[in-house]
């Protein structure tokens, strides 16, 4: 046996009378959420490209495509539908893994989902199994794939997928199996729009939920693929993690530790590794920005790697902004909050934000945790001489109510979304997030 035939012989032969009441409430608020940053996502143009080219690539009518309400085939719907959900850098991170779990999960669920006609239990435990594997695969190798320059969401993102589809397709194990072996080659996402502040990062889930689903087609019309595909010597850790991975967690402790329960909201829309130094400094506000002379920040080596570099003082795009921990600090020392419009093109080129942030000062303080579930501590220098201090032991995430309100126009389009979600009748369901993300544009 391998790890991905052991993944897979329990992914397909989970029941519902197996998840916990905690993990049935999870996996229910990570795809609410999901749908309320795709919706925000669409409301604000910010994937017309990916919906484009979905609408563009067309095929048999399986599954709706969120913003355009036309039909589509799967995949073509889970490009457009991934990347809407991550296209605003506002969905769920499981801190293990480094990973946005809903963002290669949920697009897999509704477009198989409703291809099939998968009845509310079917999809609920799709999900589920998705979110697993996802958070699995990339727990096991923590942050060794962005080490290399790869982004996990997509690198472990087409397993998820591939096994989500799998399921719904009631593949049998063997077949599977090939479908995980597949999807594999598929396996990657390169991090270098860090160098330029390109935002191909927005299409990975959505890459990665594409390529998950025709893997399993293309398992089903008889393509083989290796069952070592994780493990082996040319596999996914040897070849993109660089062999730092333990294979065994993957599989260690199924159906007894849940992951689905790890994935946290995220309360800013920008990369996960400052969350917990914009906790922090939440805590010194109010303050008068002109007023402060230094900033100083503690953050993770791995964090400051990717959100602190040098070229991040003086973003050239929103992307950049979002990968910018002196920006990001000083927009909200500024602002008292940062919100999808702190990334606005109008916001980005603010002098005084600019100058705050030229003042940030990071100190790297090594942690056993991972950079995602890391401290971090703000101390902020005024000119009276006096210093304030925030500090967090980990990012608190958000709540989802206020969050998602904001995201899909209001109370009532939220509780709307709520009772869908709950329902879980899947043609309904895209059918009401087409419509909110076409309100209130």
């Amino acid at each position: 046996m391998t790890v991905a035939s052991d993944l897979a012989a329990w992914g397909l032969a989970l029941r519902g009378d197996e998840l916990p009441d905690e993990v049935v409430v999870a996996a229910r608020r990570h795809l609410l959420d999901g749908l309320g940053t795709a919706i925000a996502a669409a409301r604000r143009g910010a994937a017309e490209p990916a919906l484009s080219v979905a609408c563009g690539l067309g095929g048999p009518p399986e599954a709706t495509l969120i913003g355009r309400g036309t039909k589509v085939s799967a995949p073509a719907a889970a490009l457009a539908t991934g990347t809407l959900v991550h296209a605003l850098d506002f969905d769920d991170t499981h801190a293990g893994g480094l990973v946005h779990a809903t963002a290669v999960v949920l697009p897999a669920v509704l477009a198989v989902g409703e291809e099939v006609g998968a009845t509310p239990e079917e999809a609920l435990l799709a999900a589920v199994v998705g979110f697993e594997t996802v958070c699995r695969i990339a727990g096991a190798a923590p942050h060794a794939f962005h080490q290399r320059g790869l982004h996990a969401t997509m690198a472990c993102g087409v397993f998820a997928s591939a096994l989500v589809a799998a399921r719904l397709m009631r593949l049998d194990l063997a077949t599977t199996v090939d479908a995980l072996g597949i999807a594999g080659s598929s396996a990657g996402g390169l991090l270098e729009f860090l160098a330029t502040g390109s935002s191909t990062k927005q299409l990975h889930p959505g890459l990665a939920s594409h390529a998950g689903i025709l893997a399993a087609r293309l398992a089903a019309a008889g393509a083989d693929g290796p069952d070592s595909v994780l493990e082996g010597g040319r596999g996914l850790y040897a070849a993109l993690a660089d062999g730092h991975a333990d294979p065994a967690l993957v599989t260690a402790d199924l159906g007894v530790r849940w992951e689905t329960t790890q994935i946290t909201l995220k309360p800013y829309p920008a990369c996960q590794l400052m969350h917990a130094a914009l906790d922090a400094a939440r805590q010194v506000l109010p303050l008068d920005p002109a007023a402060i002379t230094d900033i100083a920040v503690e953050v993770h080596p791995d964090s400051a790697a990717i959100v602190c570099t040098p070229d991040k003082v003086d973003p050239r795009t929103a992307y950049d902004a979002k990968f910018s921990l002196p920006w990001s600090l000083a927009a909200l020392l500024t602002d008292g909050e940062v919100t999808v419009d702190t990334y606005a093109s109008a916001s980005l080129g603010r002098p005084d934000v600019r100058a705050l942030a030229t003042r940030v000062r990071v100190t790297e303080v090594p942690d056993a945790r991972v950079a995602a579930d890391a401290p971090s501590r703000v101390t902020v220098s005024l000119a009276d001489g006096r210093t304030v201090e925030g500090h967090v032991d980990r990012s608190a995430g958000a709540a989802l109510d206020a969050k998602l309100a904001a995201n899909v126009g209001g109370a009532e389009a939220a509780a709307e979304l709520t009772a869908a979600v709950e329902a879980l009748d899947l043609t309904a369901l895209t059918a009401l997030a087409d419509r909110l993300a076409k309100e209130n544009r």
